[in-house]
């Protein structure tokens, strides 16, 4: 694998793959650049090589069709403001062969959306899976994104993946188009490395006792993550509203409090197989319930088995929070997704704010902690705590993936399945 730091991009174009789908007002402002100023140090260092860029990234869901809210067109101001100098625009991605051409040396062109064609995600549109039509379109689309890849690879000389919020999707910019670079010219971007790191600082390399906070409303969609923890973590703690499935599953009265019926023989596996392993999974023992789901709700705190009919639990109590930090400051290694509360609600957000200090305080002694997931870095940032943490990770859904274990296309793609 070539190392983007060592690379000398002097008299090159290089195509880079950012994750600039930021968040847009009515009037089509930026509300938060976070993701620009996260490709910054990349993009600068290749521009101070001497290096030419191209950038490239989607934003929102257009499902293969042009539509002008979601064009790249509006945050070329913002993206000139942070590299310090002009930046051009491609006003369609596949056809900017003469604007990438023409780039000289520290020159910066965006390409518009490259979901504006289905080619990107590689999906056939308007046909039904159970078509018997389906498989030939699908074999149509797969030739059709390898020309789109193939297209967008002849812009430059080198190809930089620099956007992990993608990387757990096998798209034409983020795996198939490093198909047409070797492997001296193909290489994650410092955000990527900075990524892969992390992940494997907790999944590989971590440093025992090793707890993982597991938040979030659904066990449904952390279920492979839990069961994939359950191999390499000596404390799991599970919060939040998938809490409940594992309440219940044990016979305990959850009131209105969320919950999957469907999933309640695998939170008994799941239980099951964390004493079989060796798992101290600390389930909590108190919430505090809520009388309707408002903040403005009426309050108390109920044993997590016994939550009154007509309440629901909404936070976690301070009993939990006591099991917990005692769990937590005694980690060498934590990794936090979900969070244990509804912490949108300023009166039920206080055992989510618990938890960001518990791990802020381990981190202080010396412990290795990754924050990653929308709501936990949404926590983290809220309680002002992102800068006491390891890491935040900035892929949501390609995190969980890579701590599922299932292999990211976007990293592979460069660096194979190591």
């Amino acid at each position: 694998m070539v190392n983007f730091s060592d690379f000398n991009f002097a008299g090159l174009k290089a195509i880079v793959r950012v994750d600039f789908n930021v968040p847009l007002n009515e009037k089509g402002e930026i509300t938060d650049d976070t993701r620009i100023r996260g490709a910054r140090p990349t993009l600068k260092k290749i521009l101070n090589d001497g290096g030419s860029l191209i950038l490239m990234s989607h934003m929102g869901k257009p499902k293969g069709k042009i539509n002008p809210k979601l064009s790249l067109g509006q945050i070329a101001n913002a993206v000139a403001a942070s590299l310090d100098r002009p930046v051009k625009f491609a006003p369609d991605c596949a056809k900017a062969t003469d604007a990438a051409a023409a780039l000289k040396p520290g020159e910066v062109l965006l390409l518009e959306n490259l979901r504006f064609y289905a080619e990107e995600e590689g999906k056939p549109i308007g046909i039904d899976k159970d078509d018997p039509a389906y498989g030939d379109a699908k074999k149509k689309m797969k030739e059709s994104q390898a020309e789109f890849a193939q297209t967008l690879a002849s812009y430059a000389d080198v190809y930089v993946n620099d956007a992990f919020g993608t990387a757990h999707r096998r798209h034409a910019s983020t795996a198939v188009i490093a198909d047409y670079f070797d492997e001296g010219h193909k290489m994650l971007g410092l955000l990527m490395e900075k990524e892969v790191t992390a992940i494997n600082n907790v999944m590989k390399n971590a440093q025992h006792p090793f707890t993982a906070i597991i938040g979030g409303s659904k066990v449904s969609s952390k279920l492979g993550v839990i069961k994939n923890l359950l191999d390499k973590v000596d404390n799991l703690i599970i919060g939040g509203g998938m809490g409940f499935t594992f309440i219940k599953a044990q016979g305990g009265s959850i009131g209105l409090s969320l919950h999957e019926d469907d999933l309640m023989p695998e939170a008994l596996n799941i239980l099951a197989a964390a004493k079989e392993k060796g798992v101290n999974l600390s389930l909590s023992v108190q919430t505090v319930a809520a009388n309707e789901y408002s903040n403005d709700a009426k309050r108390k705190p109920v044993d997590i088995f016994h939550i009154p009919d007509g309440w629901e639990g909404m936070d976690a109590g301070e009993k939990s929070l006591e099991n917990w930090k005692k769990i937590i400051l005694s980690s060498k290694t934590i990794l936090w997704n979900g969070p244990v509360g509804v912490f949108e609600f300023e009166n039920f957000a206080h055992g989510t704010g618990e938890i960001a200090k518990y791990v802020a305080e381990a981190t202080a002694s010396g412990a290795y902690s990754l924050v990653g997931g929308g709501d936990s870095v949404a926590a983290i940032n809220k309680f002002g705590l992102a800068d006491q943490v390891s890491y935040v990770s900035t892929g949501g859904g390609a995190m969980l993936e890579a701590i599922e274990g299932k292999v990211l296309p976007g990293v592979a793609a460069i660096l194979g399945n190591e």
